[in-house]
């Protein structure tokens, strides 16, 4: 990599806030770790719980699609939708290694795999969010999805689509969550956030 590259990479991360969010998704690992030692295992806390943080992440992510330049920043070339790809991916990635370890020796009921797939799902949806509203307002599609996945929870709901309520190893949800999440991806890279006077 060039140090132009590196530079422009920098300033990219910078100007999402990407930082600031690293330090933010520490603290969300933080405390799923203590709620996940000091609930007991099977309680309702011990899924809805991990639930909200991950729809507290996926929200963080999406947040951070927003450019503090606007629109002039669409005319800087080819490398934008690059930039933006990568930095979804990464803070992705992040988010699950930061959820995975929050959740190491606690009382998961619903597991690792279910609280990494219900992340990728939510982080699709905000991403959409972010797309179609705006990045400030993305945060309110992981929220609605939330109360949506809680309600699918207490009702034993068996669709796919309403994954937090399936299993761990439910292969259709792993499937819609991973669908939402490529074209969020795909929609934040090519065509990023929508500009708007609420972002």
């Amino acid at each position: 990599m060039t140090a132009t590259a590196l530079r422009l990479t920098r300033l990219h991360l910078a100007s999402r806030r990407v930082p600031g969010s690293l330090l933010a998704l520490a603290g969300l690992a933080a405390a799923l770790r203590l709620v996940a030692y000091w609930t007991p295992a099977g309680g309702s806390y011990s899924v809805t719980v991990p639930l909200i943080v991950a729809a507290a992440a996926a929200a963080l992510i999406g947040v951070t699609t927003r450019s503090p330049i606007g629109e002039p920043e669409r005319a800087t070339g080819r490398w934008l939708p690059w930039l933006r790809l990568g930095t979804v991916l990464g803070l992705t990635a992040a988010s699950c290694g930061a959820l995975a370890l929050g959740a190491v020796g606690g009382h998961l009921t619903i597991g690792s795999l279910a609280l990494l797939r219900d992340l990728a799902g939510l982080t699709g949806i905000a991403l959409l969010t972010a797309a179609v509203l705006g990045a400030g307002v993305s945060w309110i599609g992981p929220l609605a999805y939330l109360a949506v996945g809680i309600f699918g929870l207490q009702q034993s709901v068996t669709t796919p689509w309403l994954w937090p309520s399936r299993p761990a190893y439910d292969r259709g949800a792993a499937i819609c969550a991973a669908l939402v999440f490529a074209v969020g991806v795909a929609a934040v890279a090519l065509r990023g956030a929508l500009e708007s006077e609420r972002s």
